[in-house]
């Protein structure tokens, strides 16, 4: 059994490093520029590192506390070559995230406070949140969890379809009502349906639409509400599915949706098609939200639990 978890976490990490290939790529092509024909930490070298931090879509609050630190340490030591620059970043980085990230999951899974673990799922449309959701269903099955969806992004019938064929590929049932229903009523229904069924763990999805703020606040609150009728502490977690592709765009997101409801995790997709990955670093600093799960690839198996070392580990890896 032993052996086969270190096959398995060594695909996982395999798939990790692919993932974040292109974000690797760009970030060290920059920062071979920044440091080129300088053989120590200087003003000079610092501007530069800013300016790829923030290039990378680190953002500049992050950035900013990352160089922060870095001058302390060349304060200190008096003199730092540049070719220590990469392992400093790395710890540099690794201590960030850590403040948001205490504790450390390595698989999927729920804590055993409640039941049923009420997920409530926010995002904007296309970020590939119905996806999502559809491959987390898939993990916590695989873990023996007894799963149901809810269909409440009810603005889009797309949506309702689109989760509804999610559920039939992972064989989990779905509670769903006609496009222009009531999201509370849905969400109302589907936890109604999921403790009668003894189920582990229920997954909300919402509308994601961004353009009416106050509309979005008052139907969040109101799906909790009413969840709060079935399962009284529900939602246990609110998860925001943030797009890493799109970078500082991705900011201005968790920006409104923590306005609008209490966010308590963070999922980031799409980081194998992109030189943005430098977003997860930034978010999940700048919001202190942890990073829940990254979307590393297309297949089913690719939405990964975030493991802070891990990550670092892949965004340095072969970096000389």
């Amino acid at each position: 059994m032993s052996l086969f978890k270190k096959i398995f976490s060594s695909q996982k990490k395999e798939t990790l490093d692919k993932g974040l290939e292109k974000t690797k790529s760009s970030f060290f092509s920059k920062l071979s520029k920044a440091v080129a024909g300088k053989s120590k930490v200087d003003d000079d070298v610092l501007d530069n590192l800013e300016e790829v931090l923030v290039t990378s879509d680190v953002g500049v609050n992050t950035t900013l506390k990352v160089i922060d630190r870095i001058e302390a340490r060349v304060a200190k030591d008096k003199y730092m070559g540049t070719e220590e620059l990469n392992t400093i970043l790395r710890e540099e980085i690794a201590s960030l995230l850590s403040e948001t990230h205490v504790g450390e999951e390595t698989d999927f899974g729920i804590p055993n406070t409640a039941k049923p673990h009420v997920i409530m799922v926010v995002g904007v449309n296309g970020v590939g949140k119905t996806t999502t959701i559809g491959k987390l269903a898939y993990q916590f099955k695989k873990q023996g969890l007894k799963v149901v969806l809810g269909a409440a992004d009810t603005f889009r019938a797309a949506a309702i379809d689109q989760l509804e064929v999610w559920a039939d590929r992972v064989a989990v049932p779905i509670v769903k009502q006609s496009m222009g229903s009531d999201p509370a009523s849905v969400a109302f229904d589907t936890l109604s349906s999921a403790v009668t069924q003894d189920a582990d763990v229920v997954i909300i999805d919402t509308a994601g639409r961004l353009h009416n703020k106050v509309n979005l606040m008052n139907e969040l609150t109101k799906v909790k509400r009413v969840m709060q009728k079935v399962v009284g502490d529900a939602p246990h977690d609110v998860l925001l599915v943030l797009d890493g592709s799109t970078g500082q765009n991705a900011f201005e997101q968790a920006k409104e949706f923590t306005k609008a409801t209490e966010v308590t995790s963070l999922a980031v997709t799409k980081l194998d098609g992109t030189a943005k990955g430098g977003v997860v670093i930034g978010i999940s600093d700048q919001f202190q939200i942890p990073v829940k799960y990254i979307g590393v690839g297309e297949g089913i198996e690719d939405l990964q639990v975030f493991n802070k070392y891990e990550f670092v580990d892949s965004f340095f890896s072969g970096a000389s």
